[in-house]
């Protein structure tokens, strides 16, 4: 497992964390609820690690929303910062730009 995702989940455990402004706009413009995104955490799957992303350290995680629906979230942690885990960003993946399990880029 990913360390910046330990420490991600951790901190969402503990209830340290905050969504992003462009978060909040990708999370309505998706029409993704924030109950879902944080609920999923515990579950979520990590797709890509970042650990030397010049903001701090992010992953990229497939999570569902209640009614199944897959769901990516990128979430992080502000470099030089212990706390607090950072929802970037969250969307629905696009099906022309991912595998039909949405775990991998197409080419």
């Amino acid at each position: 497992m990913s360390r910046t995702w330990e420490r991600i989940l951790d901190l969402v455990a503990r209830g340290e964390l905050v969504i992003s402004e462009h978060g909040h706009d990708e999370l309505a413009d998706d029409g993704i609820r924030v109950r879902d995104i944080v609920g999923g955490v515990p579950g979520a799957e990590v797709l890509e690690d970042y650990p030397a992303y010049p903001k701090g350290p992010c992953v990229l995680v497939l999570e569902r929303d209640r009614d199944g629906r897959p769901l990516h979230a990128v979430w992080g942690i502000p470099r030089g910062a212990e706390s607090p885990a950072v929802l970037v960003t969250a969307y629905c993946p696009d099906t022309a730009r991912w595998s039909e399990d949405f775990r991998r880029r197409l080419p």
